[in-house]
Formats: structure tokens, sequence, C-alpha cells
């Protein structure tokens, strides 16, 4: 059985998480889809580039979570979710998927 990548995993937990809050209108089912998809990952990026880039990864994607909020007031709440998502994804794709 083929994995998914960890880029997708990522970048899914990014936009799944704000749809799933956005639509259901309960942020902490949101952040539960975001924190599922985000653990996952970091086990991929764990097993695939070691406990460093996981670290990194992970941080990123913290990031990325946080930076989309202000960067929704300028740009729209979906272009921040896709652009953070795409720039996670493009990050975990360089440094553990590319690898595999």
């Amino acid at each position: 059985m083929a994995k998914v990548p960890s880029a997708v995993v990522a970048a899914g937990g990014l936009v799944g998480g704000y749809g799933v809050a956005r639509w259901t209108k309960k942020r902490q089912l949101g952040g539960a889809v975001l924190a599922v998809a985000g653990v996952a990952a970091a086990q991929q990026w764990r097993e695939r580039a070691g406990g460093r880039a996981a670290g990194a990864l992970s941080a990123a994607y913290v990031a990325a979570f946080a930076g989309s909020h202000p960067l929704a007031k300028k740009v729209g709440a979906w272009p921040a979710v896709f652009g953070v998502a795409g720039a996670v994804a493009v990050a975990a794709w360089a440094v553990a998927d590319r690898k595999v």
C-alpha cells in the first residue's frame, strides 16, 4: 500500500482544518483536524528525515497556521490558507518526501 506523502498530509491538515472549522462553525473541531494531521505528518517527517527536520517542519506547520490569520486580513481567508498550505507542502517535499 502506497503511503500518502507528508506534504499532502500537512497541506491537507491546514486546508481541512480551516474548512471543517468554517463549515461546522466549531473551531475546536477544525483544530482537531489540524492537530491530527500535524501529528501524522510529524511522524512521517521523523521517519524519513530525522528528528531535527521533523522539529523544523513541525515549527513551520504551526507558524503557517498562525501566519494565515494576519495574511487572511490582507488577501482573504481561502487564499491565505492555500498559500501557507502550499508553502508547508513545498518545504515538506524538499526536506522529507523528495528522498522517498
